[in-house]
């Protein structure tokens, strides 16, 4: 009984009837993980979580039992969104309401939603206008995400794309620079200039940015790097370019 308590609060809900049911009472599902090759009250339940705007994706038997809590989840598992999402052009309206540039966070890849949490953190501290996350092969809204914001996603709107590259030739086309960070980047953080409209591009905790969002970037910035190490967690990575977005802009 405490471990279903558990999972609800924290917005998983597994098995059939369980996610059925959550669906019935107006639950927002963000993503959901239906056994691939589903059939009849599997893949009509998947047709249903598609319809109330969930990404549905296929996984095996293997991946459904490691994901799983309970050992019962009959073939799905459903992650709540823990807030409604925006729509890119929102973002660009708050700018615009508050007076200032548009500095927005784009996460080319961020799969775990401890980093998604903490990135959003970071970026409503720091007075961004938003971040875009893409609807695959991310991290989502969910309690997990929620928590580890420590409230901001109740604060700063975040929006959902289907492709990052394209949606940053639209912030091009919106007068948005695009700063990607890369650890090979040609130009060093503090040679940026971060005064104006800006998208700040943060890639995946293993492989960075995509080659697609790479090429796409207008410029790519490095973070100095003093220690043995030689790369920083992507929401340590975030929170130094947004603060130095922030220190340039407050003597603009």
């Amino acid at each position: 009984m405490a471990a279903g308590m558990d999972e609800k609060r924290e917005g998983v809900f597994e098995g059939r009837n369980a996610v059925a049911e959550a669906i019935r009472s107006g639950v927002r599902f963000d993503k959901a993980f239906v056994l691939r090759g589903a059939s009849g009250e599997l893949l009509r339940l998947a047709g249903k979580l598609r319809a109330s705007g969930a990404v549905v994706v296929e996984a095996d038997r293997q991946k459904l039992d490691a994901m799983s809590q309970t050992q019962a989840h009959q073939g799905v598992i459903a992650l709540a969104s823990a807030v409604e999402y925006a729509e890119v052009p929102d973002l660009l309206r708050l700018a615009e309401q508050r007076g200032e540039p548009p500095l927005i966070v784009v996460c080319n890849g961020i799969e775990d939603p401890r980093n998604l949490g903490a990135i959003i953190r970071a970026a409503e501290c720091a007075g961004a206008h938003g971040v875009v996350i893409s609807k695959r092969h991310s991290a989502t809204l969910t309690a997990a995400a929620a928590k580890a914001s420590a409230g901001a996603v109740f604060h700063l709107p975040v929006a959902r794309v289907a492709n990052i590259p394209s949606c940053l030739k639209e912030l091009k086309k919106q007068g948005l620079w695009v700063f990607g960070a890369e650890a090979r980047g040609t130009v060093p953080l503090y040679g940026a200039d971060l005064t104006g409209p800006a998208a700040l591009v943060i890639g995946s905790e293993g492989a960075g940015l995509s080659r697609l969002t790479a090429e796409t970037c207008d410029v790519l910035v490095s973070i100095p790097m003093r220690g043995k190490l030689n790369s920083l967690n992507a929401s340590a990575a975030c929170a130094i370019l947004l603060y130095e977005a922030l220190r340039q802009r407050a003597f603009v």
